[in-house]
């Protein structure tokens, strides 16, 4: 793993909001997976422990607005988010970020009504660029889609990637060593939220 400065690294969460990883979850057997696994507090620790160090923290969002504008209907999984008991819709509960994970005055909230990434068309890449990030470590859900989405358009825009391998979540829970061991690991830098830590805490 490479040596993290804070002045241009972001921690990004993807997705840990309440109607995807809450109690009262769309998603509930990923919920579960996110939260029985210690995803979802390895987050938040991870959280606490960039704001310490001065690294930006940036949290991801999927929302809908209640007509759906504006919103893909070109695959399946678009398709069956708008028949879900819990939708992500704007300004709702369901898309605030899910406890234990928190939100500060000076984390950035990223918001989409449309695609699979937080980083296509939306103003993620310019932010970071403003912000001179120029490594993005990602951590949330799901393994399954979002998160490689997220890592490869990251990569084809230039950042070096940093995954926590134990801070990211999908069903089933094989899913996630699949996904690392036959894509991430060929693009991005594999590590645990542990080793993050260690990196960011203060010296002694």
């Amino acid at each position: 793993m490479p040596e993290l400065d804070p002045a241009t690294t972001a921690l990004l969460t993807v997705e840990c909001q309440n109607g995807v990883v809450g109690e009262e979850s769309a998603l509930p057997e990923l919920a579960k997976e996110a939260r029985d696994s210690g995803m979802l507090e390895r987050v938040a620790a991870l959280v606490d422990a960039a704001r310490a160090a001065g690294v930006q923290v940036v949290h991801a969002v999927a929302e809908r607005r209640p007509d759906g504008l504006g919103a893909n209907t070109n695959a399946r999984l678009f398709r069956a988010a708008g028949k879900l008991p819990v939708r992500q819709l704007t300004g709702s509960d369901a898309v605030r970020i899910a406890a234990p994970v928190t939100v500060d005055g000076r984390d950035l909230v990223v918001r989409r009504l449309h695609g699979l990434s937080p980083m296509a068309g939306t103003d993620l890449d310019a932010l970071l660029r403003n912000l001179g990030v120029r490594t993005l470590v990602v951590t949330g859900v799901s393994s399954n889609i979002a998160i490689p989405n997220t890592v490869f358009d990251a990569v084809n825009l230039g950042y070096e990637v940093v995954v926590p391998s134990d801070a990211i979540a999908g069903v089933p829970a094989s899913c996630t060593a699949e996904v690392i061991r036959n894509s991430l690991v060929l693009v991005a830098s594999i590590t645990t939220a542990e080793a993050l830590r260690m990196q960011w805490a203060p010296s002694r």
